[in-house]
C-alpha cells in the first residue's frame, strides 16, 4: 500500500481474531479469514491506476489492494491459515498462475455456489458418549455447539448420550439451547436403530461424538440402516469418514491424487509389522490402524 502511494492509519481497535469477513470486490464473495494487524491502508490517497481489491466486512476498512492493469495485488489477512478452511487457499494460485502467464491483470475465480440445504426438520445427534480418549470432553463441546447451531435453525433436536457428566445432556432451563429429547442409552447400532423407530428423525449427525458415534454410524451404514428408514446423514458422508479413518483406505485415496506423503504400511501381526519395518526402515510411527 505505501510501495502504491497510499498512506497507513491507526485502527482504533486493530484486527486481531480468525473470524474476520473480507469482501472480494471483483467477485463480492465473503471470505472468512484470520488476521493480526492494527494498521490499514487509507485507499482514497493511492496513486491512480490502483483500486481496493479487498473490503473488511465489519468497518469496511481496506483488506488489500490491486493494480488495474498489472498483475500486483496485496491481501492483509493470512490467506495461508484458511480458517474457512478452504476460503482463500486459492489466492497462491492465482499468484503462482499470474507469476507463469504474466498476464496483464489479476483475476479471481468465483467459487461453486453452495449446496442447497438438506430438508429435515428432526435431527438425532450421536453423542460424545462415556469418558476416553477420542471422545468426551473435546466432542461434548463440540456436540453442544451442534445442538446450538441446529436449535438456531429451528430444528427439533434428539440427542442420544450415556454420560449424564456432559454438558450437552444438561436440561437446566437456563440452558437456551438445549435438545428437545434426551435418550440416556449406549450409542450402538442396536439402541440407535430404535430410537431411530420411536423419533422417527430425518436427519442424523454422527460426527460431533468422537470414535464411538462414528464406529456406531459405520455399522449403521454397513446395515443399510439409513436407507432402511430414510434418515440423511448430515455433514461428513461415512463413505469419507470410513476412507479417513483407515490407515491404508486413506494413504490409497491420497495417492489417486498424487497428494504426496509419508511411505507407510499396513499389518495386521507384529510379525508384520516387523516386515514392513524393514521396508521403511527406522526410525518409524505406528498408529492405530482404525482411530480418530
Amino acid at each position: 500500500g505505501l510501495a502504491a502511494g497510499g498512506t497507513a492509519e491507526r485502527l482504533p481497535f486493530g484486527h486481531r481474531s480468525q473470524n474476520q469477513p473480507v469482501i472480494n470486490e471483483q467477485t463480492k464473495e465473503c471470505y472468512i479469514t484470520p488476521q493480526n494487524h492494527g494498521f490499514v491502508i487509507d485507499t482514497t490517497t493511492l496513486r491512480p491506476g490502483w483500486k481496493t481489491l479487498f473490503t473488511n466486512a465489519n468497518d469496511g476498512s481496506n483488506e488489500g489492494i490491486v493494480h488495474e492493469s498489472r498483475p500486483y495485488f496485496t491481501a492483509q489477512f493470512h490467506p495461508e491459515a484458511a480458517s474457512g478452511p478452504t476460503d482463500t487457499e486459492f489466492m497462491f494460485d492465482t499468484f503462482l498462475d499470474a507469476c507463469r502467464n504474466k498476464s496483464g491483470t489479476i483475476s479471481f475465480p468465483v467459487r461453486d455456489p453452495p449446496k442447497p440445504k438438506p430438508k429435515v426438520s428432526k435431527i438425532l445427534l450421536l453423542g460424545s458418549g462415556g469418558t476416553s480418549i477420542g471422545q468426551a470432553g473435546e466432542f461434548d463441546y463440540s456436540g453442544g455447539q451442534a445442538i446450538k447451531a441446529l436449535k438456531e435453525e429451528g430444528m427439533e433436536v434428539v440427542l442420544m448420550n450415556p454420560n449424564i457428566a456432559s454438558v450437552q445432556t444438561n436440561m437446566d432451563d437456563k440452558s437456551q439451547h438445549k435438545a428437545d429429547h434426551i435418550f440416556f442409552l449406549p450409542v450402538t447400532p442396536e439402541f440407535v436403530e430404535e430410537i431411530i423407530k420411536k423419533e422417527k428423525p430425518d436427519g442424523i449427525v454422527v460426527s460431533m461424538g468422537g470414535q464411538t458415534a462414528l464406529n456406531c454410524a459405520i455399522e449403521l451404514y454397513h446395515a443399510g440402516i439409513f436407507e432402511k428408514y430414510n434418515v440423511q446423514v448430515l455433514g461428513t458422508p461415512i463413505d469419507v469418514v470410513i476412507n479417513t479413518e483407515d490407515r491404508q483406505l486413506f494413504s490409497d485415496r491420497l495417492n489417486e491424487i498424487n497428494e504426496k506423503i509419508a511411505q507407510s504400511y499396513s499389518a495386521n501381526t507384529v510379525a508384520e509389522a516387523i516386515e514392513a519395518s524393514k521396508q521403511l526402515g527406522f526410525p518409524l510411527m505406528i498408529r492405530s490402524a482404525f482411530a480418530l
